[in-house]
């Protein structure tokens, strides 16, 4: 049965992105060659020690729990296909899910930022979404910021006696909504222009909050989705993980 849970959602993850993949490279991740060489460089260095404890954190979970490697992969697939799916935004830009959510929830920020880091190194080769210059940013906010969110939103809600779909709407859609405020955070510093950096800012946050708000609430429904059909399927590894303690509320 766990065989075909992992069988119906990849086919339906490929499906959708061979069906909604952006055929133009005008993606929301920060595009090649678009930042300053300085900042480029800066936030390869701030990524860099998060990479290597993700590295670690794999290594450990996979060999205490070798079962929840097709979880890790799940969560990678998941992750890839709701970030490529490219929404035209009414401001001319577009925005589209992060979908880190669901891994840390199930696996950690440290983890994530390891799943983060390949989905947007296989974008920004396959897809042209992003880019290698502007990998070590694109990493920092959707790999790395936005798991940190979603993961401790999740864990103060769930300690707090919150219901499990409340907690995982609330830190999808959280880990969501950060990753582009750290974008625009990263945009303000890069290109302050006459405004300043803080006006700087509050324009990039405003170019796409008039739909990101909407994919927020969307992503952190279908993470709610998703993550009742794991633990349904997948309830002794998730135990295994400690994460969750009673399924069924």
């Amino acid at each position: 049965m766990k065989k075909k849970l992992y069988v119906l959602l990849s086919a339906l993850f490929s499906f959708l992105i061979v069906l909604l993949a952006p055929r133009e490279a005008y993606a929301m991740h920060i595009m090649e060659g678009f930042l300053p060489p300085m900042w480029a460089a800066i936030w390869f260095v701030v990524s860099i020690p998060v990479l290597l404890h993700g590295v670690k954190s794999i290594k450990k979970l996979t060999d205490e729990n070798p079962n929840i490697k097709m979880l890790l992969a799940l969560c990678g697939a998941f992750a890839f296909v709701l970030s490529a799916m490219k929404l035209p935004s009414v401001t001319g830009s577009s925005s589209h899910p992060t979908g880190v959510g669901l891994g840390a929830i199930l696996f950690g920020p440290s983890a994530t930022s390891i799943l983060g880091l390949i989905v947007l190194l296989f974008q920004a080769i396959l897809l042209a979404h992003g880019g290698i210059s502007t990998l070590g940013a694109n990493v920092f906010s959707m790999g790395i910021a936005g798991p940190i969110v979603s993961y401790l939103a999740f864990r103060t809600l769930n300690k707090s006696g919150a219901s499990k779909g409340v907690s995982v709407f609330i830190a999808a859609a959280l880990g969501n909504l950060i990753t582009y405020i750290v974008t625009s955070i990263q945009l303000g510093l890069a290109f302050p222009g006459e405004v300043g950096i803080m006006a700087s800012i509050v324009k990039f946050l405003g170019i796409f909050a008039v739909t990101q708000v909407p994919l927020a609430i969307s992503e952190g429904l279908l993470t709610v989705v998703i993550y009742n059909l794991l633990t349904k399927y997948n309830e002794n590894e998730l135990n295994e993980l400690s994460l969750i303690r009673e399924v069924k509320s």
